[in-house]
């Protein structure tokens, strides 16, 4: 039987068409860039989180000579708010790198991670993918890894 998957976003073509709330998100995950340390992709990426309480946290990728240890900026964010900050929500997260030619997709890693903190914490994480001067916006993680692992 074959059956389809579809599934709606926003797309944006500047970020400036994005309300407030979402660009100063956006705007925070560029400045991340600036921590990351990526000696060896040169691919500096920065992810913001807005919790529940309206804070924003930052977090940055860190590359590793003992390859392949290291961490995506997403996953250094999420493992630090779930640790430090769990019973304060992730509303948003925002997604950005530097050099930014195109949107800032996350990992497969990353997705599923964001999908273990939707199931943790019991509600949705809005995404925001930026670069370039655009952003795509997903309402859920699950939304970018549909067929995703599940232990239960």
């Amino acid at each position: 039987m074959k059956r389809t998957m579809d599934f709606t976003y926003e797309h944006y073509d500047s970020i400036e068409e994005m309300s407030a709330e979402d660009r100063e998100l956006v705007y925070s995950s560029q400045r991340a860039t600036e921590t990351a340390n990526a000696h060896y992709s040169h691919f500096n990426v920065g992810a913001a989180a807005r919790l529940k309480s309206g804070r924003i946290m930052c977090g940055s990728n860190f590359e590793s000579e003992v390859f392949p240890a290291g961490l995506c900026a997403e996953r250094s964010l999420l493992f630090y708010l779930q640790a430090n900050h769990a019973d304060d929500p992730i509303e948003t997260l925002a997604i950005a790198s530097q050099p930014s030619e195109k949107e800032c997709y996350p990992c497969g890693q990353c997705r599923q991670v964001m999908l273990d903190v939707e199931r943790r914490q019991g509600s949705p994480i809005r995404i925001i993918m930026s670069g370039a001067g655009t952003a795509s916006v997903v309402d859920t993680a699950a939304k970018l890894l549909p067929f995703t692992f599940k232990l239960d």
